[in-house]
């Protein structure tokens, strides 16, 4: 018999996104996960989304954009990563509106799909401050589903952003992932890794994911570069 029960889960291989996913697993959700190619300056993340994907069994989709024609972001261009950055502004590897665009491709797919609960692994404590991660943002977006589509104004779906890690920091973040089996291994966090894969470990994504390990008292298998004196 089908699971009646469906969402559809975005999915960018790095640590908050696998935990979100095994969350909606274990929530009973069949899931279909959604991944982006949208010109970021590696493939580490697409390669760890198709890793983490597969060992789920969830059918996986991956959609084609170009990120870069807006710029704006050392993630999609070829501005600096920054390292070692303390408290600050909003740093330079946001990238303009893509938890929006991300959602409004996942929102059509949803509608496509008959399928009302969408999963993004966005966070509001451990995080390096951008705004599209914020509760504000999930909930005036789903507010805006829900009178921008067809089935919601017809009543036959309902659209419901789900954010379960929303107000967890990254060292609860990891323990719930290792309470549901996440293997942190297939993961991939870092915004400028070496061209093995390896992480440059001084990141903001980086720094965050080592701080969370450690006061969760667990190993973190990533492989990182080695500290520079």
């Amino acid at each position: 018999m089908s699971n009646p029960k469906k969402a559809i889960v975005l999915l960018s291989g790095g640590l908050d996104s696998a935990t979100t996913l095994a969350v909606a697993l274990d929530k009973g959700y069949e899931c279909h996960t959604l991944s982006f190619d949208y010109g970021q300056r590696h493939r580490h993340e697409l390669a760890a989304a198709a890793r983490i994907a597969d060992d789920a069994g969830t059918f996986h989709h991956v959609v084609t954009i170009d990120l870069r024609a807006a710029g704006g972001s050392a993630l999609t261009g070829d501005i600096a990563v920054p390292k070692n950055r303390g408290d600050g502004p909003i740093p330079v590897t946001y990238v303009p509106a893509r938890n929006t665009i991300f959602l409004a491709h996942a929102l059509g797919w949803a509608e496509v799909l008959e399928i009302g609960d969408i999963f993004i692994g966005v966070n509001a404590v451990d995080y390096s401050g951008y705004p599209d991660c914020r509760p504000e943002f999930t909930a005036a977006f789903e507010t805006m589903a829900n009178l921008a589509t067809k089935a919601a104004v017809e009543k036959t779906l309902r659209i419901r952003i789900q954010t379960p890690l929303i107000h967890m920091s990254k060292k609860e973040i990891i323990q719930k992932g290792i309470s549901l089996g996440v293997d942190y291994g297939r993961t991939h966090s870092c915004y400028d890794p070496l061209p093995d894969g390896g992480a440059c470990g001084a990141c903001d994504s980086c720094r965050l994911r080592k701080k969370g390990f450690a006061d969760a008292g667990i190993p973190d298998p990533a492989l990182y570069a080695p500290e520079k004196p």
